[in-house]
């Protein structure tokens, strides 16, 4: 296309780049072991260090979501007499990812950016792509209105009609629900979509709330759990510093101490001041009624009124209100780490002023992919593409004007190749097209610093100070940076260094 744009009249006003940034950028690649900072945060403030236990303490393997999904499957079939040939449906690992919302009334899955837009080709109604002509009618346009969200918590409550999968463990029951509408829709089937999404979800639930999970994951532990010393080494590292430690979860006790025993040791109460299981969170965070209860040795709740929260302890339910009071751990002196934004963050920051760091185990995979000279140099040619339209667009002959069309339509295909790299449904977890996706945007608010796994403190020391870059703001660009956009001869050369490491994606 370039070749073609030399011969219009536009490319007598084409200053040509001639830096490759391609090599530069490979030799300046992404950590994956970082930790990215959303805001300024010092460790040696930090004197208590709070941890969820599933996801963030311990991680599991790939057979964990395939059992997740085959239990809740069977559980439709079994409990809500959905038809027995949905069997045939298997968990794909490669379909959905997290962050994802899910319209309840009309049965799609899509990807929304940071301003409430639908990113087109990423919206599904069971496991077909919904053209973006269907989606613009279904919606009046690509925007979703405040009032159709999802509520706080990222739930379908109070009128919202969609529903965000912020949850790790939600990714089966993407693929279930997907799977289902599939066999409903391709079988001419009339069904209420309000119903199945309902009939999943307790399903879905009920594989935890059942113990179906756990007593799989305690019968086989080397089969489900990813065994990982390292998070041993970061609680040993915290404690030789004199940090205070708790764990806020949940799951239940005898599950939790099993996996403990396992990844950490039989001595593992032993680094932790308070332990407390089955919180129910996010209502630890919010109701105030709800006491402590205390579990001996052998499971039994105890009756006794809890005065203080001793070491070596476990204790059921409670509530965050009770705990600042018996502990007296109150504000950024404390820092909590969960995977799930909304249910293990949101309100600790909000509310209650602590500092808060979100594990998000896609990060690692994500950031292998963006140092790939393959993704460098699509993403360079991807902005250089981007300069050139924004910077050509005042030539108005007809020559130059099917030139920028041209351009157009390879920028959307090149768009499509940067979403493949990541998820071929759905792209990164962080990008829309060029937007931040939602889930990001909630990230960027709720969490202060934010990391692949705990391993990541483990290149820190406890006395390190997270500084956020300082990122241009639209306006200063240009000032800040002139050639960001310079076009370039030729695909391989490009000026989109800064853009291209800030990017987190598609």
């Amino acid at each position: 296309c370039f070749c073609h744009f030399l011969a219009s009249p536009a490319a007598c006003d084409v200053d040509p780049y001639q830096v490759d940034l391609v090599p530069s950028i490979m030799n300046n690649l992404l950590n994956p072991d970082a930790i990215f900072s959303n805001n300024e945060m010092s460790l040696s403030d930090i004197e208590i260090y709070g941890f969820d236990y599933d996801y963030t303490l311990v991680f599991y393997s790939k057979h964990l979501h395939t059992l997740i999904f085959n239990a809740a499957r069977d559980l439709l079939i079994n409990e809500h007499r959905y038809p027995v040939e949905i069997r045939k449906y298997e968990y794909d690992p490669n379909f959905a990812i997290r962050g994802l919302h899910y319209d309840v009334q009309r049965a799609v899955l899509m990807k929304i950016d940071a301003f409430h837009y639908i990113q087109l080709g990423t919206v599904y109604r069971g496991l077909s792509v919904v053209p973006d002509e269907e989606v613009i009618e279904m919606y009046e346009g690509s925007h979703v209105p405040l009032e159709q969200m999802s509520d706080f918590y990222g739930k379908s409550s109070h009128g919202n009609t969609m529903k965000q999968f912020m949850d790790i463990f939600s990714l089966p029951e993407m693929s279930l629900l997907s799977c289902v509408n599939e066999y409903f829709l391709k079988n001419n089937i009339d069904y209420e979509p309000v119903h199945l999404y309902k009939d999943v979800k307790d399903s879905i639930r009920d594989v935890h709330i059942k113990g179906i999970m756990y007593r799989a994951i305690e019968a086989d532990i080397e089969k489900y759990i990813c065994y990982a010393e390292q998070t041993r080494a970061v609680l040993a590292k915290l404690a030789d510093h004199g940090k205070k430690m708790f764990l806020i979860t949940n799951s239940p006790s005898s599950f939790v101490d099993k996996g403990m025993r396992y990844i950490v040791g039989k001595d593992w109460r032993d680094l932790f001041d308070v332990v407390i299981v089955q919180a129910e969170k996010p209502n630890f965070f919010n109701d105030k009624r709800r006491p402590f209860r205390k579990v001996n040795e052998k499971g039994v709740l105890l009756w006794d009124k809890i005065h203080k929260l001793q070491k070596g302890q476990i204790y059921k339910q409670g509530n965050l209100y009770e705990f600042l009071k018996l502990t007296g751990w109150r504000g950024s002196k404390v820092l909590y780490f969960g995977d799930h934004i909304y249910s293990d963050l949101a309100d600790l920051t909000l509310k209650h002023g602590w500092r808060t760091g979100a594990i998000i185990p896609e990060l690692r995979s994500e950031l292998r992919i963006m140092n790939t000279e393959q993704y460098i140099q699509t993403m360079t040619w991807l902005q250089t593409l981007t300069g050139l339209l924004e910077q050509m667009q005042v030539h108005r002959d007809v020559e130059s004007q099917l030139v920028l069309q041209e351009w157009k339509k390879e920028r959307k295909e090149m768009r499509d190749m940067t979403k493949n790299f990541f998820n071929a449904q759905f792209g990164s977890l962080f990008r829309t097209d060029q937007n931040p996706t939602y889930f990001l945007r909630r990230l960027s608010r709720f969490a202060d610093i934010y990391m692949a796994s705990l391993s990541c403190l483990l290149s820190y020391d406890v006395s390190h100070t997270f500084y956020p870059r300082r990122t241009p703001l639209q306006h200063e660009l240009p000032a800040w940076s002139d050639g960001a956009r310079a076009p370039a001869p030729a695909p391989a050369p490009g000026s989109a260094c800064a853009p291209l490491r800030e990017a987190h994606g598609d």
